[in-house]
């Protein structure tokens, strides 16, 4: 198992998602900006392999309006060195990376701008990941998208457009069940249709699901993954005290961490941990799951 945690280390001085104003664009501002937060970057693996943490969600934002049109700048061919060397180092470091993109990004919209940019944005993130050099393992993940009055519609406008899909973002992508729409069942229901690989998220499943156990979706989540896509991958958070239903902890909850490792022993996956103290909640999973399962 690899563990890590998503796109800001909070015990560094820098961010690797800084950006600007579109109003402010130029070449020289995107060229200073990206730089600044490849460095940064750099800087989050160095502590991780420090700290053992070898589950990296690299930030959307590492190319400021890296899928915007006012975005001409060849970043691939001007960076390409410096991104080959970040790759590099996360290939011989082992580690697991992803990149998530935001709410805006909707595979199934049923407005032609909103899937155009859709797929712009996807076209953005598989492109970084291939510019670092790294295999399908790396990968991008997403939720289904909207119901707009008729789930099975959505989910087969979603299918019908995820076969359409260039073969480079197909090998990366996977779908993620959410809180509000889209249960692991459906996501299930699509990937037995598609092929796509299913990340389950523990915290949206408590709050929406078809009665199902941890184990029983642990077991058909397995199924969806390839060898060819690494382990399956899981997002894991606890509720928030006194927070809305479906935000995210604090801190790590001990007890509830200990029992969800214990529950899911049997099984094979790469973890992210979608707790707002971020690098400090993975170095105490870490010593958590060592007493139950082997840490890359």
């Amino acid at each position: 198992m690899k563990i890590g945690y998503p796109c800001i280390n909070l015990s560094l001085d820098c961010r690797a998602s800084r950006t600007f104003r579109i109003d402010s664009y130029s070449e020289d501002r995107i060229k200073e900006t990206v730089r600044g937060n490849l460095d940064c970057l750099e800087r989050m693996i160095d502590y991780n392999i420090e700290n053992s943490m070898f589950f990296l969600r690299i930030t959307s934002d590492i190319i400021p309006f890296g899928s915007h049109d006012i975005c001409e700048f060849d970043w691939q061919s001007y960076f390409s060195d410096r991104l080959e060397n970040i790759g590099k180092k996360l290939k011989d470091y082992g580690f697991r990376v992803t990149m998530h993109p935001g709410q805006y990004t909707v595979l199934n919209s049923i407005k032609e701008d909103v899937y155009r940019r859709s797929l712009e944005d996807l076209r953005y993130h598989t492109d970084f990941l291939d510019f670092l050099g790294l295999d399908r393992t790396a990968k991008v993940n997403i939720h289904v998208g909207g119901v707009y009055g008729d789930k099975e519609r959505s989910k087969l406008r979603f299918e019908k457009r995820y076969r359409k899909l260039p073969e480079s973002i197909k090998r990366r992508l996977v779908i993620e069940n959410d809180d509000k729409s889209y249960t692991t069942k459906d996501c299930l229901d699509i990937s037995k249709s598609t092929g796509i690989p299913v990340t389950f998220d523990n915290l949206h499943h408590s709050l929406k699901n078809n009665g199902e156990s941890l184990t029983e979706i642990m077991e058909l989540i397995s199924k969806t993954w390839r060898p060819e896509d690494g382990r399956p991958i899981v997002h894991y958070s606890s509720q928030a005290k006194d927070g809305n239903p479906g935000s995210h902890a604090e801190t790590l909850d001990l007890e509830h961490f200990r029992n969800f490792i214990k529950d899911t022993v049997q099984y094979s996956f790469d973890l992210v941990l979608e707790i707002k103290d971020k690098e400090k909640s993975a170095a105490k999973a870490i010593e958590v799951a060592r007493e139950y399962v082997d840490l890359d």
